[in-house]
């Protein structure tokens, strides 16, 4: 017996060879695509009052856009991550109160502003999302005599 050890080490795949980077799968055994959303699920959806970080992702990203500057611009300016902002406009992250004012104070506002243009958000949400719905008993009117 020899006590030299071969010159080849042992490779165990970590992913089964058809799902390998630059490998196609047959379309036999790809998922099938999901079905189409029902238009009441996505009404229901729609009708949902938004998350706060949903509103002030917006907020950010409009003022942002509205000055033409890149992610990168304001992120650097308020000393966070670029991809944690992003994360921010995309409503993906729930930001600190401090992450928050370094993002509103590098467009130029405080706190409050951001704060209050989220908020005049959420009431144009809440008014268009009380109107009467067309069909309904009601529909938004009341008569006494």
């Amino acid at each position: 017996m020899s006590n030299e050890a071969p010159n080849q080490a042992r490779v165990i795949p970590l992913r089964p060879q058809s799902a390998r980077p630059g490998s196609v799968r047959p379309v036999s055994e790809r998922p099938a695509t999901a079905p189409p959303r029902d238009p009441a699920a996505r009404e229901t959806r729609e009708s949902r009052e938004p998350l706060w970080r949903d509103l002030v992702g917006d907020v950010l990203r409009r003022e942002r856009l509205a000055q033409e500057r890149t992610l990168k611009d304001v992120a650097d300016a308020a000393r966070i991550s670029m991809p944690y902002l992003s994360e921010v406009e995309r409503g993906r992250k729930e930001a600190s109160s401090e992450v928050l004012a370094a993002a509103a104070q590098a467009l130029g506002l405080g706190l409050g502003d951001l704060l209050s243009l989220a908020q005049g958000e959420l009431t144009r949400h809440s008014a268009r999302s009380r109107r009467a719905v067309p069909g309904s008993p009601y529909n938004g009117m009341c008569l006494a005599a």
